[in-house]
């Protein structure tokens, strides 16, 4: 079974060896990675990946900001997604966690009935303290979430999909595929059951990208690492090219991602298999290096951005803001369990 993992980067270059070797236990053969402006040398490390043969790595064809959709929008011309028996579309931080039989792809889709999707709902890990960035597994550090039935007061979760190679594919989305005219595709959530129905149908816009995770993860679940560290979450910030000057930073997305209330460490079971697999990439000179200079200058931009008042005053903010997310913060107020926030 031939499974293709598409994704954009940029300056993700200390993840990309996880990322990758990850995959391949969980049974992708093979990695489609679009970079864009990349100062960390992850263009480097995917070059060198690529005459491998261990991904493809190509320019983002956009020419404006929305570089996800217009990479997808590519990957449809290229024979590693065409050729594929199933397509997987995710971040670098996101690692999908499979419950049943063998733990690989192949296993999920035969305990799904082999439909011609899969959506599987998101669990946010949070930063819970992690100050220093190290250069170990991320699905290692951090083991603390949300409940992952519900997400603050919000009961739908976002998911990602993979997509049969028969599905009548109208367009990529980053979140899940969105199928032609009246056609209704066999879908299932991360449980095998089938997807509910407005989503099925891109009939709710506010459901789109998520629906219910209560009971639609008995089969797998995305773990979404989006903060890490707090070194590399400021780091990230900057990635996006937010100009903060004279502008108050804005903590909703850290404070919505950082609920410890839940400890899941099953991912761990890859973990031997993991540390085994990066030691193997890790044997090739040439990729060490790439790699250890991706890590030396994701340290170098942390320091660059700490003699930075804004980012000394964000970093400050984000150690001591409360880890309740504002929906259930809100929520208790207006209970009178709590007091508002002065």
């Amino acid at each position: 079974m031939r499974i293709t993992a598409v994704t954009c980067v940029k300056n993700e270059g200390p993840f990309l060896l996880e990322w990758i070797a990850f995959n391949r236990l969980i049974g992708v053969t093979d990695h489609l990675f679009y970079s864009n402006d990349c100062s960390d040398g992850t263009d480097d490390l995917l070059d060198a990946l690529a005459a491998r043969g261990l991904c493809q790595h190509l320019p983002n064809p956009a020419q404006g900001r929305n570089y996800q959709m217009e990479a997808l929008k590519d990957s449809r011309r290229h024979d590693i997604v065409t050729t594929a028996d199933w397509v997987w579309i995710a971040d670098v931080d996101e690692f999908l966690n499979i419950h049943v039989g063998d733990h690989t792809i192949p296993a999920l889709i035969d305990a799904c009935g082999n439909p011609q999707a899969i959506s599987v709902n998101f669990q946010f890990f949070a930063n819970d303290g992690t100050e220093g960035f190290e250069d170990r597994p991320v699905i290692e550090q951090f083991t603390k979430s949300h409940n992952p039935d519900i997400w603050c007061g919000e009961a739908a979760i976002e998911v990602k999909s993979l997509m049969r190679h028969d599905f009548p594919l109208k367009y990529f989305g980053a979140h899940r595929p969105f199928a032609k005219g009246k056609e209704r595709p066999e879908w299932t959530d991360g449980s095998g059951r089938k997807v509910p129905h407005k989503f099925l149908v891109a009939a709710n816009p506010r459901r789109l990208r998520r629906f219910p995770a209560h009971g639609a993860r008995e089969l797998a679940t995305l773990n979404h690492y989006a903060l890490r560290s707090l070194d590399s979450y400021l780091v990230k910030n900057d990635r996006g090219d937010v100009n903060r000057e004279h502008r108050a930073f804005d903590d909703t997305y850290w404070r919505e991602r950082n609920d410890p209330a839940w400890e899941d460490i099953s991912i761990a079971r890859y973990l031997p298999d993991l540390k085994k697999a990066l030691a193997e990439l890790k044997k090739d000179k040439e990729i060490k290096a790439l790699h250890d200079e991706a890590v030396k200058r994701h340290l170098a931009k942390r320091d660059e951005l700490l003699a930075q008042p804004e980012y000394q005053q964000m970093q400050a903010q984000l150690r001591t803001v409360s880890t309740l997310p504002p929906q259930e913060e809100a929520l208790l107020v207006e209970l009178g369990l709590m007091e508002p926030a002065a």
